[in-house]
């Protein structure tokens, strides 16, 4: 199983951005991105590549979608 996670860009050098949820940072690549992004944004992440432009809402529904399943014993039997 593959999962993108949503994550908010901290920093951005060229086609690499600094992106950060609950305290962790990643480097990823915006290379593969159709719609202009900023410091701020909230991007999916896959593999190292921003796959797509997430709205704030969206991002944040999902990240709570995911702390409940952690929280809850992550999905593992």
């Amino acid at each position: 199983m593959c999962l993108g996670i949503p994550m908010q860009i901290k920093t951005i050098d060229g086609d690499l951005a600094v992106c950060e949820i609950d305290g962790v940072q990643r480097e990823a690549s915006l290379m593969l991105l159709a719609d202009p992004v900023a410091v701020g944004d909230f991007v999916l992440i896959h593999a190292g590549f921003a796959i797509s432009k997430l709205d704030e809402e969206d991002a944040q529904a999902t990240i709570d979608l995911f702390r409940r399943i952690l929280a809850e014993g992550g999905g593992v039997e």
